[in-house]
């Protein structure tokens, strides 16, 4: 995604006081969460009208994306999310919480969905206890994902228990059709800066 900007030709010379936000999420970590977080809160302050979020991620830490959701659902301004060559795992869960209308996709691009893993090591009831996070996490994942493409709170669960719980690979005519992805083209950002003469 690129930004241009459209300057009246009466214009000699700009400097914007501060450039437009574009959030680019590559990795899921404690502390890509906290850029994320930090970047939402300077875009507030640009004057653009839509935060974009590009996605390009093989994916990373529930908790960390969880901490991402966090910071949308508490934007005040509609959130845009962009898919460049790949949303997988974290990165599709990410994808979905685009405002509608608002989610954009490259249509190379892919989308990959799965269960949330469980990678502890240690005591049996140890074992037990992560396995039954995973298991809440991915219902609520799931669920918002479901949520958020305006189907039934079961549709991605019951896709995936088909599945047997395989990676699940969508291109981007596949995200169309399940209303992951509203637009199969990446959007562009404009500043237009023009002078009104007013005579009163």
């Amino acid at each position: 995604m690129h930004w241009t900007s459209n300057v009246s030709p009466l214009i000699k010379e700009i400097e914007l006081r501060k450039s437009p936000s574009i959030i680019r999420v590559n990795k899921f970590d404690e502390e890509s969460a906290k850029k994320f977080a930090e970047q939402m809160a300077l875009a507030h302050n640009t004057g653009q009208k839509v935060i974009p979020v590009v996605i390009d991620s093989y994916g990373g830490q529930v908790y960390s994306l969880m901490s991402m959701v966090a910071a949308i659902k508490a934007s005040e301004l509609p959130v845009a999310t962009i898919v460049e060559g790949k949303a997988m795992s974290c990165g599709a869960v990410l994808f979905s919480f685009g405002e509608e209308g608002l989610r954009f996709m490259d249509p190379d691009a892919t989308v990959m969905i799965h269960d949330v893993s469980s990678m502890d090591f240690g005591k049996v009831e140890e074992l037990k206890a992560s396995a039954s996070e995973a298991d809440r996490l991915n219902d609520k994942i799931y669920t918002m994902m479901a949520r958020n493409c305006g189907k039934k709170d079961d549709y991605f669960m019951k896709i995936v228990d088909k599945k047997k719980h395989a990676d699940w690979f969508l291109d981007a005519k596949e995200c169309k059709r399940i209303g992951l992805a509203n637009h199969l083209r990446l959007p562009s950002l404009e500043i237009n800066i023009d002078v009104t003469i007013d005579f009163n």
